[in-house]
């Protein structure tokens, strides 16, 4: 089956050339001019991507992707926004967007980084008809259909990318990752400058997985290379 897309785009043209390109490249489309809509729809259909604008009426681009973050849905975001500096990028990505397109954008452009989030979701988001899985380190347990993790039988919360990043991890045991190929592997994002992103997140996740997160025994530290993920020992 063709994926299914959600354009939300308070611009009535740029709505509309995305929704019928992306119509022509033989993908489902459907389509959203505020984010108040955007958010009723997303809670009523499953999707398999969402093509975001920033700037939406009635609820922005930035809180719907924090609120369905916030929901355990964790369908693959593109955001676009008019904004072309850093922070905004950054703002964006730890608000749990996957990817970032920056107006004016070519249609190929768009259709390229949807192909990339779609290829991505067959690693991170959960298959149903899948047999679960379970990752066993010590007493962490990561259950990747589900997107779950448990330590000692203890439920830990953690965000969607937080989640992303232990499980890439742990799927590499040992293997020493830079800060940029973490940011190309779980974000998705080619672009230097952004390996902050990776450090606060691993700052996050360590204070959720880690007995003491100053002596870390699962995610550590190399330095002057990255991080890897260690099995803890008994």
């Amino acid at each position: 089956m063709p994926a299914q897309i959600l354009v939300v785009e308070d611009d009535i043209d740029i709505n509309r050339v995305v929704t019928m390109n992306l119509n022509d490249a033989h993908y489902r489309v459907d389509s959203a001019h505020c984010g108040k809509k955007a958010l009723q729809m997303v809670r009523k259909k499953s999707f398999d991507l969402i093509v975001l604008d920033r700037m939406l009426p009635e609820v922005d681009g930035l809180d719907i992707c924090r609120q369905l973050r916030e929901d355990k849905n964790f369908t693959p975001i593109l955001m676009l926004t008019a904004r072309d500096s850093e922070a905004d990028r950054i703002v964006g990505l730890e608000m749990g967007a996957d990817d970032y397109l920056t107006k004016p954008f070519s249609i190929g452009e768009l259709q390229a980084r949807i192909k990339a989030l779609l290829r991505r979701a067959n690693t991170f988001l959960p298959n149903p008809a899948s047999t679960e899985e379970v990752i066993e380190y010590g007493a962490m347990r990561i259950y990747p259909l589900s997107r779950t993790v448990k330590i000692s039988s203890q439920d830990i919360e953690l965000t969607s990318k937080e989640f992303d990043l232990l499980l890439y991890m742990a799927r590499h045991p040992g293997q020493v990752f830079s800060r940029t190929q973490l940011l190309d592997e779980v974000w998705n994002y080619q672009f230097s400058g952004y390996e902050h992103t990776v450090n606060s997140h691993i700052n996050r996740l360590r204070a959720k997985i880690e007995s003491t997160p100053t002596k870390p025994e699962y995610v550590q530290t190399v330095w002057g290379v990255g991080y890897r993920f260690q099995q803890p020992t008994p």
